[in-house]
């Protein structure tokens, strides 16, 4: 009875309870349902793989590691977390699992393009049967864009409106190549970071809250549970990076200020992508139109943790801090014990933070924040906190007291032979058989200050770890071509962000040393 309801769709003319009958029978089996979960999919994947492909051979081995990757990939959280956002009338819809899978296929065999893409589904079989679709009944176009819609929860495209004023403040070409920006924003860092500390961010009042849903569910925490990630231990590596959009700002007035001869108003204007603005890229050195993204990583295994878009012209030091306190929110189980930084951020207010917060600050300094010019009535600090004796010597660490919260150093002429301690240096400073001491407290100066000092060994090998941030934003822009989306819209753009998010975990996946697949297809080949 269903199925013929099914075929032979009622007319308006039918009687009232046959005609809600039929939907309610029609509400059941038109959401998108996919009964046999994952294990459905990998008997999809093998059956079809044999009719098409009966020598495993033939395919090279690169294209057989993301076969494997996407064959062991479980989607099943994708079909429950949208089942709702789909309509219960209507053409039965595309299973979401097989939409996103196919997307992250396109990404990752480096087709930038929808259009292109679906029309690679309609003319190679390989690409539709790893989506999860028989070849000949491929979605189209639409149906991609009308997926990506549902993992975006807003109705606008955009975070912030198409009309807004003209920013007067703009960034400013730094003196030295190489250099970072200087800072456009109107709050400084100490005024900032107490704001942020005291806000909560809820999770699913963000637009892209699907994407970080699915993302956490399906990658995170896949990662974590394979001992890649260490949530009570996490060492985080944080920077921002550039990402073009155009190559021009695009605006348009919507006064009528210009037929009345006034040619430099300050009316607002309409901004095609309201979210961008121009911004410095130092790495470059050039202008650029985008975002600022700002990745904060796992400095162990360069894995990604969580990102968040900006403005171009935001200053990584604001970036971390509204980067870093939604991670806080979104993620309340990981415990950050070290964080991993450049010269931006060397500000005052990160390391009190940190002291109070038990984590281990290593951040390089940026030479603009000063040193105190006399500590201890007669030595002078170096440019890493080392003290400097009346001599003009850098003093040689001799351990710290963590209870007191100082670290000593003593005399860098101070020797010992046959059992003898005795001072080479000319014009000594003290008359102490072991020379002069000076302590320095945490306290006094935590910027300067620090544990491991920067001078040491413990604090420069730790602080080489902060370029895995570097090494996955590069994969993210090079290796699957971030910036090739050439999009419009904040919301594609996340949608793009998140799935090469999920795919550098994906990478990082240990596969079996023999292909259980290619053995499923050869036995009965």
């Amino acid at each position: 009875f269903v199925k013929n309801r099914l075929t032979n769709r009622p007319k308006f003319a039918a009687k009232p309870i046959e005609y809600i009958l039929f939907f309610r029978l029609e509400a059941i089996f038109l959401l998108p349902v996919n009964s046999g979960g994952h294990t459905a999919y990998q008997n999809f994947v093998t059956e079809n793989l044999r009719k098409y492909y009966p020598n495993p051979n033939a395919l090279a081995r690169s294209t057989w590691d993301i076969i494997e990757r996407f064959w062991n990939l479980d989607l099943s959280y994708t079909d429950e977390l949208l089942a709702d956002k789909y309509s219960k009338f209507g053409p039965v819809p595309r299973t979401p699992s097989c939409m996103q899978r196919s997307y992250l296929l396109s990404i990752d065999f480096k087709v930038s393009s929808l259009t292109q893409w679906a029309a690679q589904l309609k003319i190679n079989p390989l690409y539709a049967i790893l989506s999860g679709f028989e070849f000949g009944d491929t979605p189209g176009v639409g149906t991609f864009y009308d997926f990506l819609n549902r993992l975006w929860d807003s109705a606008e495209d955009n975070l912030s409106s198409h009309e807004h004023p003209l920013k007067k403040k703009k960034v400013k070409k730094p003196k030295k190549k190489g250099e970072k920006a200087e800072s456009v924003e109107k709050i400084t860092v100490a005024e900032l970071l107490p704001q942020l500390e005291n806000t909560t961010f809820y999770l699913d009042e963000q637009p892209y809250a699907s994407l970080f849903k699915i993302y956490k569910q399906e990658f995170l925490d896949v990662s974590v549970s394979k001992n890649l990630i260490h949530p009570n231990s996490l060492a985080l590596a944080g920077d921002g990076t550039p990402v073009l959009t155009s190559h021009r700002e695009r605006k348009k007035r919507i006064c009528d200020c210009k037929e009345k001869g006034i040619l430099n108003c300050d009316c607002n204007r309409y901004y095609s992508q309201p979210d961008c603005d121009i911004g410095w890229d130092s790495s470059n050195d050039r202008w650029y139109h985008g975002y600022d993204l700002y990745m904060l990583v796992d400095s162990q295994s360069d894995l990604p943790v969580f990102p968040l878009f900006s403005c171009a012209s935001k200053h990584d030091s604001h970036g971390f801090l509204h980067t870093f306190f939604r991670m806080k929110s979104f993620l309340p189980d990981y415990t950050v014990s070290k964080i991993l930084l450049d010269s931006a951020h060397d500000a005052m207010a990160y390391y009190q933070y940190f002291k109070r917060e038990n984590i281990t600050p290593f951040i390089d300094l940026n030479g603009k924040g000063g040193r105190p010019p006399v500590y201890k009535n007669d030595f002078t600090i170096d440019t890493d906190g080392v003290p400097i004796c009346p001599a003009g010597q850098r003093m040689h660490r001799d351990g710290g007291e963590a209870a007191k919260g100082r670290m000593k150093f003593k005399c860098p002429e101070m020797h010992r032979k046959n059992g003898c301690i005795s001072c080479t240096c000319e014009t000594p400073c003290s008359d102490a058989k072991y020379g002069r001491t000076v302590h320095l407290v945490l306290k006094d100066n935590p910027r300067l200050f620090n544990d491991p000092p920067r001078s040491s060994k413990e604090w420069k090998l730790d602080y080489n770890a902060r370029t895995s941030v570097e090494r996955s934003n590069k994969r993210e822009k090079i290796a699957f071509n971030l910036e090739s989306g050439r999009h419009r819209s904040t919301k594609m753009w996340y949608c793009r962000l998140y799935h090469i998010l999920m795919l550098q975990h994906l990478d990082a996946w240990d596969l079996p040393t023999e292909s259980p697949l290619k053995k499923l297809i050869q036995q009965t080949a």
